[in-house]
């Protein structure tokens, strides 16, 4: 296993072959250490070997718990998908006004609601675009958590478009400008970015084969951002605040509906009215509010519930 110098949680989690709760839980407890690039965690190979070292026994092996022991010992424990800044604050907000403590997990839209669906995260923010009703979220959440009842609650709506160089040379405006002629910088498979792209360029019927760079992924909207100010490419896909932090210029496309999305069991009671009591305070609408670029207006609205 010391092949790799670090691993992601996601890779650890795939090593020992348990959910990525379980390692949530471990580094929450201090057995696993970490350390952090940017809002990843990573894991040294060598303090991953040496947990393992610790725990094998000849007689009765001394067991990583479970998702489902993790679960009923440390209700308290929340995970918490997406990479949105506003998720840290949600996090604080939750951890202030109730016992919960949360975890982040950074994982896209997809993959996150994907992680709902199989026990491994609390709550997953989303913004998935669907090119055939023009909608956001619903069709997926729809066809994802079938069987479950869930609460799909709306946290801010902000502003998403192209990354575009300083003056936009190319003069980018629409779509249907993207061609074969411009190195294009995208997001990972299950990300929204990626969703929103690949749904506008089905629209637009443009082959992806043909643009330059569509290969090339990053794993967050700063990076894509980083990566056209610094002349790798010319254009990539991504919100408004994150072009204004790294200082690339911006063309709005869309506004995005960015939501959570809670499964209504009845370990979740407690959660989904601590929930909706955040989200509705003028105290945390106001410190979203000053962050500037994101929209409030409909924040706290529950968008669809199921039963």
């Amino acid at each position: 296993m010391s092949k790799e110098l670090s691993y992601t949680i996601e890779e650890v989690s795939q090593l020992l072959k348990v959910s990525k709760l379980t390692i949530y839980d471990l580094v929450k407890k201090g057995e696993l250490p970490v350390f952090r690039v940017g809002r990843q965690m990573r894991m040294d190979a060598k303090d991953l070997d040496n947990y393992i070292q610790g725990h094998k026994s000849t007689s009765s092996p001394a067991p990583i718990i479970e998702k489902q022991q993790v679960q009923s010992k440390e209700s308290h424990h929340l995970v918490i998908s997406g990479q949105d800044m506003v998720l840290d604050i949600l996090g604080q907000y939750i951890e202030r006004d109730s016992s919960y403590k949360t975890l982040r997990s950074n994982t896209g839209s997809l993959n996150g609601l994907i992680s709902m669906y199989n026990g491994e995260a609390d709550i997953a923010s989303v913004h998935m675009f669907d090119g055939d009703t023009g909608e956001y979220n619903l069709p997926y959440i729809k066809k994802i958590l079938v069987g479950y009842p869930y609460m799909l609650i709306n946290l801010v709506s902000r502003k998403a478009g192209f990354y575009v160089q300083k003056g936009n040379p190319l003069h980018l405006a629409n779509w249907s400008d993207l061609n074969q002629d411009m190195t294009i910088i995208n997001r990972e498979r299950g990300s929204g970015a990626r969703i929103l792209l690949d749904e506008q360029l089905r629209i637009h019927q443009i082959s992806a084969r043909h643009l330059k760079g569509y290969e090339k992924e990053e794993t967050n909207h700063l990076s894509v951002a980083s990566a056209v100010s610094a002349g790798l490419a010319d254009v990539g896909v991504g919100i408004e605040k994150a072009a204004k932090i790294v200082g690339v210029d911006f063309v709005p496309l869309i506004t995005e509906r960015y939501d959570l999305v809670i499964l209504k069991t009845p370990k979740n009671e407690q959660l989904l009215q601590i929930m909706k009591g955040i989200l509705t305070s003028t105290s945390f609408q106001s410190e979203i509010n000053s962050l500037g670029d994101y929209d409030t207006s409909k924040t706290g609205s529950v968008i669809c519930e199921t039963f």
